[in-house]
């Protein structure tokens, strides 16, 4: 209780320190001076269209990232019955892939004949005349230094078969 006195004394003489004996007049003065601006006024709220819902229906189209197929329109031609794939040859690996997945990329030769250097399906490929290419039983008939000539067959859809051919052009560097 001894040291409680003069504590509390202590206490009461640092509180009423701070105390300016109710002197807010700047802080008055200032508030004054903000309720005498004039009031602003507040912008309306913009006005939004309403949102118009939109149904994708080119689901079934061609994708438009995929370039697209050339169709020549002109009269269809009739396979025939003569012309026909070979279903009892084993397949060889590069068949697995479509032929537009390949790029000439080059040609070499030795004692043997000439062979073709096509980019695709993981990796660089070396084929020669005879090998066959793509899906569509593409058969290679000839292989020069810009190109490699490519024999497919494909069905007419109406039970023939069209031999269509195709080429792989040499990729020039960029």
């Amino acid at each position: 209780m001894r040291f409680l006195k003069p504590v509390l004394a202590l206490s009461f003489l640092i509180v009423s320190g701070c105390d300016s004996h109710g002197n807010f007049s700047d802080l008055q003065a200032y508030m004054d001076e903000v309720r005498a601006r004039p009031k602003g006024e507040i912008e309306p709220l913009p006005t939004f269209q309403p949102y118009e819902s939109f149904t994708y229906s080119a689901a079934a189209l061609r994708s438009p990232f995929q370039p697209p197929v050339k169709l020549e329109m002109a009269e269809r031609q009739k396979g025939s019955k003569d012309v026909k794939p070979d279903e009892a040859r084993t397949k060889q690996f590069l068949e697995g892939f479509n032929i537009e997945t390949f790029i000439m990329v080059g040609t070499l030769a030795n004692d043997s004949g000439a062979f073709a250097l096509v980019s695709g399906a993981g990796g660089v490929h070396r084929v020669r005349v005879g090998d066959y290419l793509g899906r569509n039983h593409g058969r290679i008939i000839a292989i020069d230094e810009s190109r490699v000539d490519v024999i497919e067959i494909v069905p007419d859809g109406e039970g023939g078969w069209l031999e269509r051919p195709r080429s792989l052009s040499l990729k020039e560097r960029s």
